[in-house]
């Protein structure tokens, strides 16, 4: 297993002082996906509706899951350079961002997390519209905010300082294949749709696995835990076991009990079968889960 990065310095950060604010070129991106969506719906085929649903399964899966949250963040496996960047490539296809944009949202959230407490615009503790409002079209402006970092191999790198630079523009070659290959109707829902799904279900997902559900493990310390969804493992590529995940983020494998699907784990297999993925990090042995609360010990034992 690759070694965590810490990227945050939150030592004069305050998770909880700050205003949500909204972000005009977010706003105005996800307003025009959302719009070019409603345009999907009215000239749909079903040649087009099948574009959209393997495009969106398959880049979500691969690039974002697999390849931006497990890889780029988590440094939960490792990969040949040329097949790094061609995962982080299809997770920058999703829409949402670049990489170091990316990983600034998912660390800052994750850090104010696992504060005692914070704003919530982190704890995702409004409706699921608001919630959705916020994450689609603002961002927290913090009155102090926490320090990010970012390593140098990602930050530095010219590839991914291009992604960084030029994200957005990335749809337009994929959008010219999909005109060529099936019209508007491609197009509306292989990008605008694709795009706009991916950022709502993401999000929509990250609501329900930070609400109080099933879940095994609570951090110490930290005021938002997170929950796992059950029955959504193939759905959701193995990002619904968000409990498990929360108390290893060091592991490659979220779906880590019996019965718990998660297609991620599978690509990251077949990878390290096919010579693409090393250093795979699994769960950290039981004498270094001090953090931890194992709640299914705590009822054994009151039992």
């Amino acid at each position: 297993m690759m070694e965590p990065v810490v990227r945050i310095d939150g030592s004069a950060a305050d998770p909880c002082a700050g205003r949500v604010r909204i972000d005009w070129p977010k706003a105005l991106w996800n307003g025009a996906m959302f719009a070019g969506t409603i345009c999907a719906v009215a000239l749909s085929t079903w040649q087009s509706v099948l574009v959209f649903v393997t495009l969106t399964y398959a880049s979500l899966l691969i690039g974002h899951s697999v390849g931006m949250h497990r890889m780029m963040i988590h440094r939960s496996f490792n990969c040949p350079g040329w097949f790094a960047r061609t995962l982080i490539y299809i997770g920058t296809l999703v829409g949402v961002s670049g990489p170091s944009g990316i990983i600034a949202i998912h660390d800052t959230r994750d850090w104010a997390q696992r504060q005692p407490a914070c704003h919530d615009f982190f704890a995702h503790r409004r409706t699921l519209l608001k919630d959705l409002i916020w994450n689609l079209s603002c961002r927290f402006e913090f009155e102090r905010a926490p320090l990010v970092t970012i390593e140098p191999e990602i930050s530095q790198d010219p590839f991914y300082r291009f992604l960084d630079a030029t994200w957005h523009w990335h749809q337009l070659p994929l959008a010219a294949l999909l005109y060529w290959a099936g019209d508007w109707p491609f197009v509306l829902w292989g990008i605008c749709a694709r795009v706009f799904v991916s950022a709502a279900g993401h999000w929509t997902v990250t609501y329900f696995c930070h609400n109080p559900g099933p879940g095994r493990w609570r951090v110490k310390g930290a005021g938002i835990q997170a929950s796992n969804l059950p029955g959504l493992g193939l759905l959701t590529y193995g990002e619904c076991w968000h409990n498990n995940h929360h108390a290893f983020p060091e592991s490659a494998q979220i779906g880590i009990e019996k019965g718990q699907t998660d297609p991620g784990w599978w690509i990251i297999r077949l990878l390290e079968n096919a010579g693409l993925a090393s250093e795979i990090g699994r769960p950290r042995d039981r004498e270094a889960r001090g953090d931890l609360l194992d709640l299914t010990r705590d009822q054994r034992s009151n039992s």
